[in-house]
């Protein structure tokens, strides 16, 4: 397999509930207003200590996106999905950031976001 390299964050970061693997710091969240299937989740700039599953297209609330999965490399655990390509010219800032689900990641204080039932309406990307 390989030697695992994982990259340590300075600062307040956003880590992996499940391992604890740094994956995001706070001064690179883009938009704390997107949605997921759990609830919340935030757009970064750059995420670190993930790897990319397949290519697929998504229709999303906001139109079709070309995305990949990326989840943790120390545990493996799926942590949200990154835009490749936008398919509708308003979409176009999103390619190339991640999104984190809050549900599957600690907070920088260690906090955990757990999965709200209600219903969410509004400037959402999850799937459709």
């Amino acid at each position: 397999m390989g030697r695992l390299f994982v990259v340590n964050l300075e600062g307040k970061v956003y880590s992996c509930k499940h391992c604890k693997i740094n994956l995001a710091l706070v001064d690179d969240i883009v938009s704390k207003s997107f949605q997921s299937r759990h609830g919340k989740a935030y757009l970064f700039s750059k995420v670190v200590n993930v790897s990319a599953g397949e290519k697929e297209d998504r229709m999303m609330m906001t139109g079709l996106h070309t995305v990949v999965d990326i989840f943790c490399i120390g545990c493996g655990s799926i942590v949200g999905w990154k835009y490749e390509f936008a398919h509708e010219k308003g979409q176009k800032y999103k390619e190339g950031k991640s999104v984190l689900e809050r549900f599957k990641v600690s907070g920088p204080d260690g906090s955990h976001y757990w999965v709200s039932h209600e219903t969410h309406v509004g400037g959402s990307d999850a799937d459709v």
